[in-house]
């Protein structure tokens, strides 16, 4: 009698579907034989990479045939001193989506729970059911979390909760009193996991000051990533900031060489960049302003956002997302986070954006 191996495999991680990310240019080109495409599906940052981190990563090139350094000593270093944090409370990751798993592989296993929001951002349930915990989705409000109903929906085996802020895909932002009331009620058995990787497009006193939180919720964990803002995403490096003694656990389950060589020297690199960090965001301010007035005119309702994308409303949203492909630009589809009718777009350069809502404008009016 045949086997299927696969059988063999645990039952939570067959039922896993694979994270599916956006559409990437090349496979476009491929399709339709397209030139001249415009990406604004992964929330990157338009501008590209700093010319500091760029260069930096043109050095570190040079000596590859070493193994990076495994405890990430420049590039801890340089976050703790941005950040007034011991090097020990520092965790590294392959991207922020690295640092979601250790924490689950780390503190979740089958028989325990984790709660996140509708709508929140996929790789919570991912990472959770990797674990072989259960997850307990919580109904949105607003298209956001609802604290309160995350905290009515804590079960007794439950041991962490996600939370991002700002929100993806919706974009939207918890307030610093509610997140902190809400640290303030969660038992210090459970591990709050704050994802904030896109803190660094949050307009000036909008920031929650969370990392000051550290020293009085030990069971507090801030992620923050260089894919966005930093305009890093291809060579996927984060950080994760935490009460040492879980930061050491996280390191447990951490491969030893997860950020490589040319990540660890280029997000050295552009961490010191300031400038560079405040052009991305006054870029984003502009574009945020440009396309939110391009969907009014075209009388699409839209999420406010605080990240650097927006999710609209248009019905029909996958014979829309075809269509746009068809004419050169790629948005993403959402309907994997129950907003089958909404697309998301990132925000671009001013001719990008202007690409898009041309285009948009176009899919618009043949769908009627």
């Amino acid at each position: 009698m045949s086997i299927d191996i696969c059988e063999i495999t645990p039952a939570h991680i067959r039922a896993i579907f694979p994270y599916a990310p956006g559409k990437p240019i090349s496979e476009l080109e491929r399709e339709l034989g397209l030139t001249n495409i415009v990406k604004l599906a992964s929330n990157e940052n338009p501008l590209g990479p700093s010319p500091k981190a760029l260069e930096a990563a043109e050095k570190a090139l040079l000596d590859i045939s070493r193994y990076p350094d495994g405890n990430g000593f420049e590039l801890k270093a340089a976050i703790a001193e941005r950040y007034g944090v011991s090097m020990d409370s520092i965790v590294l990751g392959n991207g922020s989506n690295d640092l979601l798993e250790l924490a689950a592989r780390a503190f979740l296993a089958p028989g325990l729970s984790a709660v996140f929001s509708q709508h929140a951002f996929a790789v919570y349930s991912l990472a959770v059911q990797s674990a072989g915990a259960k997850g307990i989705e919580a109904p949105a409000k607003d298209w956001g979390h609802d604290l309160e109903m995350m905290f009515s929906m804590l079960e007794a085996d439950t041991r962490m909760v996600f939370i991002a802020n700002p929100n993806n895909p919706t974009g939207t932002l918890l307030g610093k009193e509610e997140l902190l009331s809400f640290l303030k009620s969660i038992p210090p058995s459970i591990l709050i996991v704050l994802d904030e990787a896109y803190n660094e497009y949050l307009p000036s006193g909008f920031d929650s000051g969370s990392v000051s939180w550290l020293a009085d919720f030990p069971n507090l964990i801030v992620t923050r990533t260089f894919s966005k803002a930093y305009g890093l995403a291809g060579l996927r490096t984060g950080f994760a900031l935490a009460n040492p003694a879980v930061a050491d656990m996280m390191n447990r389950v951490r491969q030893p060489f997860n950020v490589n060589s040319v990540a660890q020297a280029a997000a050295v690199a552009a961490l010191s960049d300031i400038s560079f960090l405040e052009r991305s965001r006054a870029l984003n301010f502009a574009g945020m302003e440009q396309v939110r007035k391009g969907l009014e005119n075209l009388e699409l309702e839209y999420i406010p956002s605080y990240g650097n994308f927006l999710s609209f409303h248009v019905g029909h949203a996958q014979g829309i997302y075809q269509k746009l492909l068809k004419l050169g630009v790629i948005v993403r589809p959402i309907a994997g986070y129950a907003m089958p009718e909404h697309l998301r777009v990132s925000i671009g350069l001013e001719s990008e954006n202007e690409k898009f809502l041309k285009a948009l404008e176009q899919a618009v009016g043949e769908k009627t």
